[in-house]
């Protein structure tokens, strides 16, 4: 996701947006532990990423 799209969202939707990206972590997570290769082996990294940026943005939001 890019910045200008998360800025975009209100709390409600990032907050639904974390909640998707951290059920699709735990499923490539498990995959990874189980041995299974991963199709795309960046994904785990780029969705971490994607989930501090939602927090990240989202206390910039509650801070002004």
């Amino acid at each position: 996701m890019k910045n200008k799209d998360v800025k975009k969202l209100k709390p409600e939707e990032l907050n639904k947006k974390v909640g998707e990206l951290k059920g699709e972590l735990m499923i490539l997570q498990g995959q990874a532990k189980t041995g299974t290769p991963p199709k795309n082996p960046g994904q785990i990294r780029s969705i971490k990423r994607a989930i501090a940026k939602i927090y990240t943005i989202n206390k910039n939001k509650e801070e002004k």
